[in-house]
């Protein structure tokens, strides 16, 4: 009955990030951030982010979840806790620790269907974890739904190279960004071509024709150096961030340190971090932060897409700056890895150890990877490899499971035919060396830049990616628009089954207890909402994917 519902989670922010009312300031509450040894409790509420009430999915009672902070170097022992109730959305949850390699440890990796059942209500499960010799800025999700269950995470590196560039680091300046939508998941994953209703920026935002409700302020004091942790928490758009009247400097994308690079303009995608350093060298006053997504009509009228940066002794009003065309935006080329930046192999196209080529297309909805469409295996693929099964014959989905010999370069092209680019392709288990960016002809195998989510941008555009085969066990490659992941555009990446015993050691206790606790559920402690979430869809588009066979089922 282990059915997949690939939504990776909703677009959250962080409860301790600087939010305030349009009226009156507000201070950091540093008790809402979790350290690596931490509890998150998944349950149900009706929240409005934007004005419009509707019940969401929720860490620890509060939305956005709240920021997971460590050091470098820290052990992670995170329970995820199910007290799901709400029927119409999807009851049971994992939770995912995007950017984490999880060396040793795949059965932390929180996907489901590929490392592991999901939790079932009033069940709950540890990961256990080290990130090694990870810093930077990551974040969590689940990969069951898409109604709320994100937040950020960030280690910190107290021998940071680029410290000496910014004065202030800490839960404030976590910026998250974010669509929102008013009607579950569960009913949208019917409807073939969403648009979200609203943007949020640190969990905050308005749509159009709806009131003017609240919007994240981010305070400054003239003359620091801040650095902006910039995290894409969408299930779909990809935003154009700016800040009237300051430049940005990027120093670090999807946990990663880049060069110093100077832009006005960025773009991020779904699943994608930056960290840029903004200066506050402006005139004391209120200045537009702004979010732009890739959606029809979008803009900043009546302060959508939109937030407020607030410098010390400025009055608690909505700033009067004017939106300027971008002069310098980033160019993903422009970026290079500051550390050991050379891509891995001999460098030139085609001569790694194994050369891949997914050409991935969409048809009437449905994406299909080399001919095949992503479903769900009846048992996650970590535990059919645990069993014994090491051929890609062997393992299950059939065709959507690519078996790769350890420590070997690899390199991956990807290419896309048909709507809803640009895609944005992360790789679990691994950073990688993005030697041709999508819709650019040149490759850079000495400096490109390394990070765990690139654009495969839209259709006739393809992309070159490149990493070590180092991190035995199962990992997915998919898209993070959680509509395209839904509907079959993923592949699974199974590095070394052979070793993967011998290199986890051994499971998590109680993750052998997952699927016959998940297999267990009828379908109304399934929740999803059946055929009454696919009516719902119906009144919304009549561009619509199958209903489902089965009242209740997902």
């Amino acid at each position: 009955m282990f059915t997949l519902i690939l939504f990776a989670s909703f677009i959250s922010s962080i409860n301790a990030a600087a939010i305030v009312s349009r009226s009156q300031p507000y201070s950091l509450p540093q008790t809402g951030v979790l350290g690596p040894q931490s509890k998150l409790t998944i349950g149900n509420k009706a929240i409005a982010p934007d004005g419009y009430q509707r019940s969401a999915t929720l860490v620890n009672g509060v939305f956005p979840g709240p920021l997971i902070t460590a050091q470098k170097g820290d052990n992670f022992s995170i329970e995820v806790a199910n007290q799901l109730t709400d029927t119409s959305m999807f009851m049971s949850t994992s939770v995912h620790f995007h950017g984490i390699y999880q060396n040793g440890t795949n059965d932390a990796d929180g996907t489901v269907s590929v490392t592991q059942c999901p939790v079932a209500p009033n069940n709950s499960y540890v990961h256990s974890f080290s990130a090694q010799n990870q810093a930077g800025t990551f974040w969590y999700h689940s990969h069951y739904s898409c109604d709320g269950l994100r937040g950020a995470m960030v280690i910190y590196d107290p021998e940071d190279p680029l410290a000496y560039m910014y004065d202030v680091d800490n839960a404030s300046t976590v910026i998250t960004l974010s669509d929102w939508y008013h009607a579950e998941a569960t009913v949208l994953r019917y409807v073939i071509g969403n648009e979200a209703d609203a943007t949020l920026i640190n969990g905050l935002g308005r749509y159009v024709g709806g009131p003017a409700s609240d919007l994240a302020a981010i305070n400054v004091e003239q003359g620091k150096r801040y650095r902006f942790r910039l995290v894409g928490m969408s299930c779909d758009a990809n935003f154009q961030f700016s800040i009237d009247g300051h430049n940005m400097t990027v120093i670090e994308a999807d946990g990663q340190l880049t060069e110093p690079l100077v832009v006005d303009q960025l773009q991020i995608l779904a699943g994608q971090r930056y960290s840029v350093v903004v200066t506050a060298d402006q005139p004391v006053d209120n200045y537009w932060v702004r979010s732009l997504p890739d959606s029809t009509n979008a803009s900043f009228v009546g302060g959508t897409n939109s937030a407020i940066l607030r410098y010390q002794g400025a009055p608690s009003v909505e700033p009067t700056t004017v939106n300027t065309t971008s002069t310098n935006p980033l160019q993903e080329t422009n970026l290079h890895a500051l550390v050991n930046p050379a891509a891995p192999g001999i460098p030139e196209y085609g001569a790694a150890d194994i050369n891949l080529n997914l050409q991935v297309a969409n048809i009437n909805g449905i994406f299909f990877v080399n001919n095949v469409s992503f479903t769900a295996p009846t048992v996650p693929v970590l535990m059919q490899i645990l069993s014994g099964a090491q051929e890609a014959t062997d393992l299950m989905p059939n065709g959507s499971v690519i078996v790769l010999e350890a420590n070997k370069v690899v390199e991956l092209t990807l290419s896309t035919t048909g709507p809803g680019g640009p895609h944005p392709i992360h790789l679990h288990g691994h950073s990688f060396s993005v030697v041709q960016s999508a819709g650019n002809s040149t490759f850079n195998y000495a400096n490109p830049v390394r990070r765990d989510v690139v654009s495969a941008g839209s259709e006739g555009q393809q992309m070159v990616i490149r990493w070590v085969t180092d991190n035995s066990g199962p990992w997915f490659l998919h898209c993070h628009i959680d509509w395209h992941l839904n509907t079959g555009f993923a592949v699974v990446m199974a590095e070394s089954p052979s070793e993967t015993r011998a290199t986890m050691n051994q499971t998590a206790p109680g993750w052998d207890e997952l699927c016959p606790a998940y297999d267990a559920l009828t379908p109304d402690q399934l929740g999803g909402g059946g055929l009454d979430n696919y009516e719902a869809a119906a009144d919304i588009s009549t561009l619509l994917y199958p209903p489902p066979t089965v009242p209740g089922s997902i």
